[in-house]
């Protein structure tokens, strides 16, 4: 197995939920609007340079959030193909 090919720390975890979630609830969820605005904010804020630690950090969960729901999404709809 190549490197680029071992399975990911939440792989398991996300076979496990694209085997048994809503599908269409999952690949419809969206941020509640608070949590976007929040997120718009923050992007602003690095985006100027003006990032505080701590709101790097809620930044880098952000992040985290949105790469684990591309990864879950992508297995559900590979789901939905014939």
């Amino acid at each position: 197995m190549a490197p680029g090919d071992q399975p990911t720390l939440y792989d398991d975890l996300l076979d496990l939920l694209a085997e048994t979630a809503d599908v269409d609830r999952l690949v419809s969820y969206r941020l509640p609007d608070d949590e976007q605005l929040r997120l718009e904010e923050l992007l602003q804020k690095s985006k100027d340079g003006l990032l505080t630690a701590d709101e790097r950090g809620e930044l880098d969960e952000y992040e985290r959030f949105e790469h684990i729901g591309r990864m879950l999404k992508a297995r559900l709809r590979r789901k939905r193909s014939p």
